[in-house]
């Protein structure tokens, strides 16, 4: 009996004891002083993504196509998803306003000559639109050649797989990169 009580005093001075750091019982100690400020770095480039409007004019000299490069203000990895959408048409909403009609490329359309296609290809650095048809495109008339409007969406190769974007529907995309029309630069090419 004196073994058990002799263990169990032990151990409730044990634990008396080591509730305690140096006497102090649950004090804070002293507040550090705060550090200084550091030196402000220069601003980055746009990693996230980035959405643009360009308007050119496929020409004979051009061999029909509108070559974009991208500005240095937009970096373009290799492994980033470029995607270009045409204005193909206007409407209006219910108060009468302009609702713009994109459509991603490529774009093929039937017209009387035959089949004409928009289309594109594109590195990190530039994106070329051309014309393609079945019939000589010197026929065509101005309405699918001159001041033609298309929307370039580069999405982050991070963002790509990581959501379900309906990359055919140009505002889902521009919502799944936080743009909305009143960040888009406007560029005329020519």
């Amino acid at each position: 009996m004196k073994k058990i009580t002799l263990v169990l005093s032990a151990i409730a001075t044990l634990l008396m004891v080591s509730c305690s750091v140096n006497g102090l019982d649950g004090r804070d100690g002293f507040d550090g002083l705060d550090g200084r400020d550091g030196i402000d770095g220069q601003d980055g480039i746009n990693i996230l993504g980035k959405v643009i409007d360009i308007e050119g004019d496929f020409t004979p000299q051009d061999d029909y196509s509108i070559f974009f490069e991208f500005p240095q203000t937009i970096e373009v990895f290799e492994t980033d998803v470029v995607l270009v959408y045409i204005l193909f048409d206007q409407t209006e909403d219910s108060n009468g306003e302009a609702v713009d009609v994109w459509r991603l490329l490529p774009q093929t359309i039937i017209l009387d000559q035959g089949l004409l296609q928009y289309n594109y290809d594109h590195t990190f650095l530039d994106v070329n639109i051309f014309l393609d048809a079945n019939f000589d495109l010197a026929t065509l008339m101005p309405g699918d050649t001159d001041n033609q409007v298309f929307r370039i969406a580069v999405l982050p190769a991070e963002s790509t797989g990581k959501s379900s974007v309906d990359r055919t529907n140009i505002n889902s995309v521009m919502s799944s990169l936080g743009v909305s029309e009143t960040d888009i630069q406007r560029i005329k090419l020519n």
